[in-house]
Order: C-alpha cells, then structure tokens, then sequence
C-alpha cells in the first residue's frame, strides 16, 4: 500500500427508531393444555371414579372434611390491611366490603359456600365458583358448582384480551388470553366463560357475540366460572393420587371381611359316625335342633342321636358298635377381622398426604394435653393457614378486585389455639421487663373470655405496672430520709401527694 495514499474516513451516525423497543407482555412457554388437538381438553381420568373412591373410602371422608370444617368453617371476616387510625372513609370502605361479603350468598352463610368449595376440590382436585354480575357489572353473588365431573374446559384462547387489574385502588392493564367452559348433563349444554373475561357469550352456543353486529337476550348470556385447583394439571390433581392403592386396597380388604360374615364358615362342629350311619329319624332332629338352637328355646335342651350298622356288611366280617364322635370346629373359625396391620398402615399413609394427625379424625386414644396442643399447633401452621391464605388472596386479587379497596381486605378466621400456660409465661417475663401496661393487659384477658374492652383514657392506662411502682418505692424513701432528715414540711407534703395519686393510678382511680 502506497504510504502517500490518504487514510479513508468512516462516518459513523446513529438512526434512532421512531416506534420504542417494546416487550413480550404475556408469558411464551407452552401450555400444559397443547397436548391436545382439539378446542376441548378431555380428561385424563374419569373424576367420576374420584368420588366413587371417596365414597368408600373408610378415611377420605374424614380428611376432606377436616380440611373443609377447619379452612373455611370459622367463617369470613373483614380487617385492615395496615394498623390505622379509624377515619369516615375508611369506615365506609370497611363497610361496604362487610356488605358485600355477606350479601355473596343468600341461601347460606358464605362461609358453607366456600365450605363445599374446599370440600369438591379436595375430592376431585378442581372446584368451580359460578360468578353473578349485577346491572352494573360489578360481582353480586357466587353459587359453588355442582357435578364437577361434568364441566370441561377448553383450551386458552388465541386472541389476547385487555384486563383490568386494581392493585391498591389503581388500574393497571394486562393482556391475558380466556378460555371456554362448558356443563353437559344428558342432552343439555350450558356454557360458561371464564372469570374477567368482560366479552358477551351465549350461553346456549358458547359463541361470543359482538355487541355492534348482534344482540344476546340478558337470560342468554353465559355467566363466569373461577376455579379452584390443585397443582398444574389442567383439571388438578388430587393431593391423595398417590395413596389410590392403598385406598382402593382398603376397600377390596373390607369388602373381604364383609363376605366372609355373609358367606364365611360357620360351621362349629363336626359329628363323625364311625361303623354305621345316622338314622332318618336322627338326621331329621339334627337339623331341627341347629334351626332352632336360637333365642331362649335352646337353653338347657340336649340332643340325642342314634346310628345303625351299614347294611352291606357280610357275615364274615366281625361286627362293631357304630361309634358316634363330636369334633370342635370353632378353633379354625375367623375371630376377628383379616388385614388390620394392612388397614391401619394404609390409613396412616392417608392421613400424611393430607398432613393431619389422629387427632382431627377421632382418633384420640394416644394423646394428652401436651401433644394435641403440639399436634394443633404444627397443623395450624404448615397446613390450614397456608390454605386459608391461598383462598383469601383469590378472593382478594381475583373475585372483588375490580371494587378497587385500599385499606380493607377479605381474609378467613381462624380458631384460638393459645396455651394459657404460654401465655402467663410470656405476661410474667413482659411484666418483670416491664413492658406490660394495663391497657395491654386488660385487653388480652378480655379477648381470653370472648369480650372486647375498651382502653383506659387516663395516661396511666398505657404506662408500664412495673413503672408506677418502681415510682412509688423511691418516694417511699425519698421522704423517710426528708423527715429523718428535718426537712422542710412543704416538700414533704409535695411528695405525699405525689404518691398518692400513683397510688390512685395503681389501683385505676
């Protein structure tokens, strides 16, 4: 290269793009539902079968009550979502949602609703809520769905679909693809969309119509379904499906005892006639003697049998006396029912997928006070707030969201399972530290019995005990020393009355 030759210049400009850079704003991963080639996904197991193995089951029923009776069955309640002062507006929001969560249901306590909820989807894995709208598209009431093994779902929709999303009283827009439900019992289908999904459906075809080009009668248009469902399957998955030999082994092992008291051996004896035969007439009193051995009739009676030599016999064989031998059978008999180490094992591996102990099952007899209240506690905890957290997020975030509440939130009650002992203890140390008041104290003996209390106005009433007294003994002394010492009587008397308005604060004056 010539070194006279000039260097190029490269001229470099940056062209900025007139539309931004946007992202994907919905999730790309396939869905669990695209193993199917058709609109409608199909089932992978009957559910039906489901609540056969639930029916006889000799332990599911208990355990799928328990968790009904112990997530839901204390009821809905309305709270705070932080700790503030009472004001009009927060008053009236509180209110309002108080309203709403009892007015849910009018054919029962809200509470049985989400009751029967718990109760289907730990039976077949999925549950459905039936949502009504009022006149101004806001949630009215919710009906639970019966017949599960009934509703199928379809595959989630190719069209996105602009959703609200109120998240502390502000709308926030997502996209968000629906999907078709629909309830086919004999030669009827009723079809449903699903929850948030603001688009009109007839309810008779499943087809979504536009309200430009078509008209849907009010009594025709499909109302929303939420579900409710364990794991990621598309129609759940029992939390027992591992358990389904055990259970289905149980039954087979009952209905094997049950035959056998039907149709076992019964037989308690044996009559062996040796040389000979019994009579007709012996035969005949035999078998009316072991009909009628029943009631009183047979006390005290006895039986007589008679035999007589075989009439083959020859001459040139000697002969012998018929002889005549009862034989015990009742030793070979069945006592008591087969497979009992099999049946306990198999209702105890049961009871761990559902993580409850014996004691939510009636199954009483290994425990004291200290182990129910450590069994009760423990449950508490891992299982029945978790649940109960899960189903108040939905109702939460999902069924009243679009009313947009700040301060207040739905959230299920819960039972009391404090151990009075812990909590003296945990009083006597607070005290002894000194961080006990009487207000405080007062209201955790009052919530002990059921009641509400109302604080004491006076500043003492948030004051700590151990205070007041730590005051009045140093003016115990401070004006022994001032009249030992001859000091001047005005400040003693300052101190006098001093003492005496703590000692009226002490005792509540």
């Amino acid at each position: 290269m010539s070194k006279n030759r000039k260097a190029q210049k490269i001229k470099a400009e940056i062209i900025r793009g007139e539309l931004p850079i946007r992202k994907s704003d919905e999730p790309t991963g396939i869905k669990e539902s695209e193993d199917c080639y058709g609109e409608w996904i199909p089932y992978k197991a009957p559910l039906k079968g489901l609540k056969n193995l639930v029916t006889q089951s000799s332990i599911l029923p208990q355990c799928i009550a328990a968790y009904a009776k112990n997530i839901a069955g204390f009821g809905l309640g309305v709270r705070y979502k932080e700790d503030v002062q009472d004001t009009k507006n927060l008053e009236e929001e509180f209110n309002r949602l108080q309203s709403i969560v009892e007015l849910l249901s009018l054919d029962c306590d809200i509470k049985e609703v989400f009751e029967q909820l718990v109760e289907a989807r730990e039976t077949y894995g999925i549950a459905y809520l039936e949502v009504l709208r009022d006149s101004e598209g806001k949630v009215e009431s919710v009906y639970c769905l019966n017949n599960i093994h009934t509703v199928e779902k379809s595959r989630e929709s190719d069209e996105t679909v602009m959703s609200d999303f109120y998240y502390r009283g502000e709308k926030i827009v997502r996209r968000k693809r629906f999907r078709k439900y629909r309830q086919r019992i004999n030669a009827k289908t009723v079809y449903f969309k699903e929850f948030g999904d603001k688009r009109i459906m007839d309810k008779n075809t499943g087809e979504y119509v536009d309200t430009k080009t078509g008209k849907v009668e009010i009594s025709d248009r499909a109302n929303e379904i939420l579900e409710f469902r364990l794991g990621s399957e598309p129609y759940g998955e029992v939390r027992w499906i591992g358990q389904i030999l055990n259970i289905d082994g149980s039954r087979k092992a009952e209905n094997l005892n049950k035959t056998y008291f039907e149709n076992g051996r019964h037989t308690p004896l044996a009559i062996l006639i040796k040389g000979g035969t019994l009579t007709d007439k012996s035969f005949n009193d035999l078998q009316v003697y072991m009909n009628d051995i029943k009631g009183e009739a047979g006390q005290h009676s006895f039986m007589l049998l008679e035999a007589e030599k075989n009439e083959n016999s020859t001459g040139m064989t000697e002969e012998k006396t018929p002889e005549i031998e009862i034989k015990n059978l009742a030793d070979i008999l069945q006592h008591d029912e087969l497979f009992q180490d099999y049946l306990e094992n198999s209702r105890k591996k049961v009871q761990s997928a559902f993580r409850l102990p014996d004691l939510y099952l009636g199954y009483t007899t290994d425990f004291n006070r200290a182990t129910a209240q450590t069994a009760m506690e423990v449950t508490e905890k891992q299982v029945f707030q978790t649940e109960r957290q899960s189903l108040a997020w939905i109702i939460n975030n999902k069924l009243l969201n679009e009313y947009g509440f700040k301060n207040v939130e739905v959230y299920f009650k819960e039972p009391d399972i404090t151990n009075p002992d812990d909590l003296f203890k945990m009083l006597t140390v607070a005290n002894n530290a000194g961080g006990l008041t009487p207000n405080k104290a007062k209201e955790i003996l009052y919530s002990q019995i059921g009641e509400t209390s109302d604080d004491f106005e006076e500043e003492w009433g948030n004051t700590p005990v151990i205070v007041s007294r730590s005051a009045l003994n140093g003016l115990d002394t401070a004006i022994m020393k001032a009249q030992n010492a001859d000091e001047n009587t005005e400040i003693i008397s300052v101190m006098k009355s001093v003492r005496s308005l703590l000692r009226k604060m002490n005792k509540g004056g």
